[in-house]
């Protein structure tokens, strides 16, 4: 009788144990991807240490810079970010499509912004003749490095590891600096995906860090703001539906205005009991930030220029706006 209970124990354990990242992270269900990193440090990674009165607030643009880099090198795009005191909260999508469509010199370019490679992948970059036997030895390379290119799993590695040394590098230590390996979420529909941008983006208001999601530094609506006053947009930051309502799939499925608005409407359906709401008092988010829509329509109409892919359908504002209210 005991032997049977120790082996339905062992059945119930199996079924709580955390699930293999290849279970995790399919492209072929959904290349839309939530990935959550913690810190393992009493010092945390960019809050203020309560002992010793030390900031590490400048360890913030750290983590920002890393990733606006990996966006340049990685077939991956940066959808949303919030880097917190201790932990860091990105939303991106796998862009294989893009990836397949490189080069064997364009991935070796785009790996070697990483790693050295080999002295054959060196040489085959600069343009040296290699002999056939040379040749299937790069094609063997280029076929890992496209792969890597394309893995969620190999962007937050060079996230992490870049940011753990560096850390380490500060405090003259060694050892963890991060919480074991990052947490990650499917999101496989349109309303998933941006309830958790919009979740993301909220982080620093339900924080109490701040009263405005524009006030929120290192964070991606407060990118997508900076640029969205200067009539930009934020170059390393997946971009929204064009004014023109022309979409393809390297667009997110909400116009540049609608996100904004459903962010500071998501904030304002917060309790107000609750801590991290946005204020009553506080005008819709367009006034604040004084921008003139018409003109903002006038001067993005080359917007779809500037990328590429196939159609897509878009998700309409109020759809989107029931939804979160419902959540919320």
């Amino acid at each position: 009788m005991l032997f049977g209970k120790n082996i339905r124990s062992i059945h119930f354990c199996e079924q709580c144990m955390p699930r293999p990242r290849k279970e995790l992270i399919c492209v072929e269900q959904t290349p839309y991807y939530h990935c959550v990193s913690r810190c393992v440090r009493r010092a945390c990674l960019c809050g203020k240490d309560s002992f010793t009165g030390k900031s590490y607030e400048h360890r913030r643009g750290w983590v920002e810079r890393r990733l606006y880099f990996l966006a340049r090198v990685f077939a991956i795009d940066l959808c949303a970010y919030a880097v917190m005191s201790n932990h860091t909260h990105v939303v991106l999508r796998v862009a294989t499509e893009r990836a397949q469509q490189w080069s064997n010199k364009h991935v070796l370019r785009q790996w070697h912004k990483l790693h050295r490679g080999t002295r054959l992948t060196q040489l085959y970059a600069q343009g040296a003749t290699l002999s056939q036997a040379e040749r299937a030895t790069v094609n063997a390379c280029v076929s890992v490095y496209r792969q890597r290119l394309q893995s969620i799993s190999w962007f937050m590695r060079e996230l992490n590891e870049y940011i753990a040394r560096q850390a380490n590098k500060e405090d003259d230590c060694t050892g963890r600096f991060w919480e074991g390996r990052f947490k990650s979420q499917a999101l496989l529909d349109e309303a998933a995906l941006l309830s958790c941008m919009v979740y993301v983006d909220l982080n620093p208001l339900r924080a109490g860090m701040v009263i405005a999601p524009e006030d929120a530094r290192f964070t991606s609506i407060a990118a997508r703001i900076r640029a969205f006053k200067t009539r930009r947009q934020p170059p390393r930051l997946m971009p929204f539906i064009p004014p023109t309502g022309i979409s393809n799939s390297l667009h997110l499925p909400l116009s540049t205005t609608d996100y904004i608005t459903l962010v500071d409407y998501t904030g304002r359906c917060i309790a107000a009991n609750k801590k991290g709401v946005i204020p009553a008092s506080l005008l819709p988010i367009l006034e604040r930030i004084h921008v003139d829509q018409a003109h903002w329509l006038s001067v993005t109409q080359k917007f779809e220029q500037h990328f590429r892919g196939a159609a897509s359908a878009p998700l309409s504002t109020q759809k989107a706006l029931n939804t979160y209210c419902t959540v919320a």
